[in-house]
């Protein structure tokens, strides 16, 4: 703790970020279902995106544009490790995936407590994932504005995102059989097409 005050005093980190972090904390500890996206996003505001925010402060590279941009993709990270580990959460008792989205196509918290995924909840995640993918297609531009040690690791967030939405896809939606972890290969060809086009 003592560290990490020295780190937000020298960087100029706000507290808010560390109190939304806080919050979020709080909320994973009350709330375990979501009625609607739009509740699922305001989560992520708190639990994904000040982790961004802190991270362009290190940086010294902290702008409302960048953060806005950083905003998109951190939701979108966020909601990635909510894709890949859906049997997972609800083996612990929560499900992130929205009860609006889950009604829209006709998916049963009993389908996804099943050993496997049927054809509704692969077009579910489907849609998920595009949403996901969407965000993060929204921020990438943040990388090109971004020099040195600070475009290497927001790229990297990228690469990540970008390539554990991909694992789900190849294993065409099955979130329920096992995990998607994406592969070091992909990892790392997603890296440098991140770094080098700056988006």
């Amino acid at each position: 703790m003592a560290a990490m005050a020295q780190t937000v005093g020298q960087c100029q980190v706000p507290a808010q970020p560390l109190h939304d972090l806080i919050q979020a904390n709080r909320q994973d500890q009350q709330v375990t279902r979501y009625q609607t996206f739009a509740e699922l996003g305001s989560y992520c505001e708190l639990s994904a995106n000040p982790v961004g925010q802190i991270v362009l402060y290190i940086f010294g590279a902290a702008t409302p544009q960048r953060i806005r941009l950083s905003n998109h993709i951190c939701t979108a990270l966020q909601l990635a490790e909510h894709w890949q580990d859906v049997a997972e959460d609800l083996a612990n008792g929560r499900i992130y995936l929205p009860a609006e989205d889950l009604e829209r196509f006709s998916v049963t918290e009993a389908d996804l407590a099943a050993p496997s995924a049927g054809p509704a909840v692969r077009d579910l995640m489907r849609f998920e994932v595009d949403r996901a993918q969407d965000l993060l297609d929204q921020g990438a531009p943040l990388v090109g504005t971004l020099r040195g040690a600070a475009r290497l690791a927001v790229a990297g967030y990228l690469a990540g995102g970008r390539a554990a939405l991909a694992a789900i896809r190849g294993q065409r939606y099955n979130v329920l059989s096992a995990t998607a972890r994406p592969r070091k290969p992909r990892m790392v060809a997603e890296l440098v097409k991140a770094y080098a086009r700056g988006k």
